[in-house]
């Protein structure tokens, strides 16, 4: 492999990290899954998703917005309404995502107790 191959392939995969550093993110998963649903309001939003800050929240929003998974609709009324919804691509994403928190419910008892084993050793 000469210079220019491994240069191009170092680039591919910083972006690729790029792109998994944001649709990894827990918030990131957890936002896709609910609107994987159908849209959301913000304050629905906030109320279903336990510990997260609406600072980290409105971040989280418009970083998916950024990467064009998520679309933001304001509705002028007093207050203005604010609605979330995953775009296409945002919807192919969040089947995967659906996969990845099935995945974490059915095993969530299992890795539970390897750390309890792991830790008492």
């Amino acid at each position: 492999m000469n210079v220019p191959d491994q240069v191009s392939e170092g680039l591919a995969i910083c972006q690729l990290r790029d792109v998994l550093d944001r649709v990894g993110d827990k918030w990131s998963v957890l936002i896709m899954a609910i609107l994987g649903d159908g849209p959301r309001r913000y304050s629905e939003l906030r109320r279903s998703i336990d510990g997260i800050s609406q600072r980290m929240l409105t971040l989280t929003l418009r970083s998916l917005e950024r990467d064009g998974l998520v679309i933001r609709t304001v509705t002028p009324s007093t207050p203005p309404r604010v609605d979330y919804e995953l775009t296409p691509v945002g919807h192919t994403l969040s089947t995967e995502v659906g996969s990845l928190i099935k995945w974490s419910e059915q095993h969530r008892e299992y890795i539970s107790m390897a750390r309890r084993t792991f830790d008492s050793e």
